[in-house]
């Protein structure tokens, strides 16, 4: 029995909950599967999957099993890129986890992270906050792009790299732009409080978004209650839908640099109150960083990457 081989099958079957799918994902069949799962338990001398007529979850001690599967993968991966890396090229993967309206950002910082290193590739995953965290401690991503208000660095078991204040724009076409053949180019417009918006379609991000808390709790606090007419997981969709249609959009500053080009979107920042929340780069504390996840760190701190957050990230002068 190969024991690395089999933790990674068990890392597979309780990420996909489903043996056929775990045995998919892991290019073998799904007797062969189950018989090397069935195998580390006889090894182990303990039952570690719950077995019915479909998968049902672990046992106890498969619990503790899988996170130690976990951590030896980990070393693993940690190992073959330190062994495949040069002093100045380290190879290998890096998963970054992004909360939906920071995608932009992660986006250009994996693209300038693969282009300085060319040995490394980026796995971009759009994730809530809540999964990332959990992803973070289960050691299934290396790295987060998230809102750093929901995280302490002392006792979160965290380590913190901020990166920029997300502002908030409310975003539509133009009154030109509806009528026109040909729109007129997007532009930055005048301040708007937030208890001015009343009235518009709303199409904002679904309710398990922290972005979306961030953007009730501005609605809160200026004494409105908007009820969205649209709502998404997805900031593509918040863009189509002021894009191509009659409605508007509450949108993080990162999402409006990328629209700029679009013609016809008019981006007013929202003010009374004007919020600007902290994102920023996340890490396990206490784990070892891979030869990737240091270079992905190190451009997080180079000044030219902090001058193209500045230039990006959504403050614009009116």
């Amino acid at each position: 029995m190969n024991l690395l081989t089999s933790m990674r099958y068990l890392v597979a079957l309780h990420d996909h909950r489903h043996f056929d799918r775990a045995a998919k994902a892991c290019h073998i069949t799904q007797p062969a599967l189950s018989n090397a799962l069935r195998a580390l338990e006889r090894e182990l001398g303990t039952p570690i999957v719950r077995r019915g007529r479909t998968y049902s979850g672990l046992t106890p001690e498969g619990e503790q099993v899988l996170a130690s599967a976990r951590r030896m993968l980990r070393e693993h991966e940690a190992l073959q890129q330190s062994l495949a890396s040069q002093q100045d090229q380290p190879v290998g993967s890096l998963r970054l986890g992004v909360v939906p309206s920071a995608v932009p950002v992660g986006t250009r910082f994996c693209a300038l992270l693969q282009s300085r290193h060319p040995g490394i590739a980026p796995v971009l995953l759009s994730l809530p906050s809540g999964e990332i965290e959990s992803g973070l401690k289960a050691l299934t991503l290396d790295l987060g792009l998230g809102f750093l208000e929901r995280v302490s660095a002392r006792s979160s078991g965290f380590q913190v790299f901020p990166q920029y204040q997300e502002r908030l724009y409310l975003v539509t076409q133009t009154p030109r732009a509806v009528r026109a053949k040909s729109p007129p180019p997007s532009r930055i417009g005048e301040p708007l409080a937030w208890a001015d918006t009343v009235g518009f379609d709303l199409c904002l991000l679904t309710p398990d978004m922290h972005n979306r808390s961030i953007v009730d709790a501005a609605f809160a606090r200026a004494g409105v209650a908007v009820k969205p007419v649209m709502e998404t997981n997805s900031v593509l969709s918040l863009a189509l839908a002021v894009r191509t249609g009659p409605l508007a959009s509450v949108m993080p500053g990162a999402l409006v640099s990328s629209l700029r080009e679009q013609p016809g979107l008019l981006f007013r920042p929202l003010v009374k109150p004007e919020v600007q929340t902290p994102v920023g780069f996340l890490v396990r504390r206490e784990v070892a960083p891979t030869r990737t996840q240091e270079a992905a760190l190190a451009l997080a701190r180079d000044a030219d990457w902090r001058a193209e957050l500045a230039a990006t990230s959504g403050s614009f002068k009116i």
